[in-house]
């Protein structure tokens, strides 16, 4: 399996961000609440289909999915779990605006990145009060030690010992504003989550459930796993995307091989995914193949400048104005339909965030 060292392609920049697709998230275009809570299943979600051969944009149920793949088609899913990875600091000295930590990200030496938010429950906000060297107390008596800011809204850091069992046992889900109450960790895990390390669910695959994975098998349609670690996702508009944790099994990494040898269409579901098979793709050109095994941190961006190379299709959530996950998205459908597309769920009252509806873009 390939280390992930030299792989990377150049970041992206703020110039492709200039370009992003103008529009007003409102509130009333927001999924306050997972469809479990309304009495019906994880997969009553709406489907926005674009295909970019014929231009196309239709509309559909989320369980119609299978009939829209073919028998052939590879979906590959990210079974990244979900960690509690918001704690609240211990004494931080304003009883009115308290500090809460959000674990973003871990990096390769031990340290993490992580967002300081001040205010309590959901109605938290970036934080400017961190500093080099601040200690910060953490219940249960850990201690987190700010070294030096990594944006300027994130800061690099160490706690005082092992994050992920800490976080497990101390934090809660990471939860925004628009998320009116508590869900337990249950409701942001996807049927496919087998290893915990993601700040914030991969959405993409949140409203599968197993009897739809059984429709896609019965299809003809294989899956296949990667890991990708995902970060808190509220980047701001200089930000470029960080580091994160992947890796691409030599099984999967053979079944994309395959998969596109035969003629099949390989599916991302989410663009943690994406992310992960480009940077495969990456080793693959070393390799003297498609895509390669590859494990460690990925700085890859995907644009429309960077194009994909091994990824036919994309199953995503609808991503924010100015979200850096819009680049991505052009890269797959060009700017005209994309508009098209993004104008249509606007139009047609389509649910944003990780309980939302979810967007198929099609070859």
């Amino acid at each position: 399996m390939t280390a992930i060292a030299d792989l990377e392609a150049p970041r992206a920049g703020a110039g492709d961000l200039r370009d992003s697709l103008p529009f007003e998230l409102t509130p009333d275009l927001e999924a306050h609440e997972p469809p479990e809570a309304r009495g019906t299943g994880r997969d009553d979600v709406r489907l926005l289909v674009s295909r970019s051969a014929t231009g196309q944009v239709s509309q559909e149920a989320f369980g119609s999915l299978p009939e829209l793949l073919l028998p052939g088609d590879l979906l590959v899913v990210n079974n990244s779990a979900t960690i509690p990875a918001a704690v609240p600091v211990q004494a931080s000295g304003n009883r009115e605006n308290p500090l809460t930590i959000h674990f973003s990200t871990a990096l390769p030496d031990g340290d993490w990145l992580v967002e300081l938010r001040s205010g309590s429950g959901a109605q938290t906000v970036p934080s400017g009060s961190g500093g080099a060297g601040r200690q910060l107390t953490l219940p249960g008596g850990a201690v987190l030690t700010l070294t030096h800011a990594y944006t300027a809204r994130l800061w690099r850091a160490r706690l005082s010992t092992a994050v992920v069992p800490y976080l497990l046992r101390h934090g809660h889900p990471i939860r925004y504003s628009y998320v009116p109450r508590d869900w337990p960790i249950d409701a942001y895990q996807t049927v496919f989550a087998a290893v915990p390390g993601s700040a914030e669910m991969p959405g993409a695959a949140r409203p599968f459930t197993g009897r739809l994975v059984a429709g896609l098998v019965s299809r003809g349609v294989a899956i296949a796993p990667v890991t990708l670690h995902t970060g808190v996702s509220s980047l701001e508009g200089t930000e470029d995307p960080y580091p994160e944790h992947v890796d691409v099994p030599p099984a999967t990494a053979r079944l994309v091989n395959l998969t596109r040898r035969a003629g099949g269409r390989v599916i991302a579901v989410g663009t943690t995914v994406v992310r992960a098979l480009e940077t495969a793709a990456l080793a693959g050109h070393q390799a003297g193949s498609p895509v390669a095994a590859v494990t460690g941190w990925t700085s890859h961006v995907v644009t429309r400048r960077t194009g994909v190379s091994v990824v036919d299709g994309l199953l995503t959530g609808l991503h924010e104005p100015r979200s850096t996950h819009l680049w991505m998205l052009a890269a797959f459908a060009g700017d005209e339909l994309l508009a098209r597309c993004y104008a249509t769920a606007i139009a047609s009252g389509y649910r944003w965030h990780e309980f939302g509806d979810v967007h198929l873009l099609l070859p």
